[in-house]
């Protein structure tokens, strides 16, 4: 990084509550068999909930919290029989900036936590965002 380049700062707006704890163990991909998880959103956070509904697409932006930041490339899927690629074009989550980018689908809301299916995080994951994902009926 440069002297002169800013930093920035997230403060995550939630976490994650899922039975899936190791890194090893938890599929790829949502779509891989992960189990139902929650999002508990900060209670301070409570208004920007409404408009969400059950059934809805939504991308959930984490900070995977327990990734390398000094990887650059790896083996796609960690399978060492694939050609090592540079991080930008895998889903590693081993990155300089380890965001994770995971589509779900809402099955529930209870006041400030949302009950969601295809969220392979683990326990404690910091939630950074959440939007509805595009084409979402009443979008633009």
């Amino acid at each position: 990084m440069r002297a002169d380049e800013p930093a920035y700062r997230l403060t995550p707006v939630g976490w994650v509550e899922s039975p899936l704890t190791g890194l090893r163990t938890a599929p790829k991909q949502g779509d891989e068999g992960a189990p139902p998880a929650r999002i508990v959103f900060r209670p301070e956070l409570r208004e920007a909930i409404p408009g969400l509904r059950i059934g809805m697409e939504t991308i959930v932006l984490t900070w995977l919290h327990r990734s390398r930041r000094d990887v650059l490339s790896v083996h796609p899927r960690g399978d060492p029989d694939r050609p090592v690629q540079g991080v930008f074009s895998t889903r590693s989550p081993d990155r300089p900036n380890p965001i994770g980018l995971h589509a779900v689908t809402i099955a529930e809301i209870d006041d400030n936590v949302l009950t969601v299916h295809g969220l392979e995080a683990i326990d404690g994951t910091p939630v950074i965002d959440l939007k509805p994902a595009l084409g979402q009926v009443g979008l633009r």
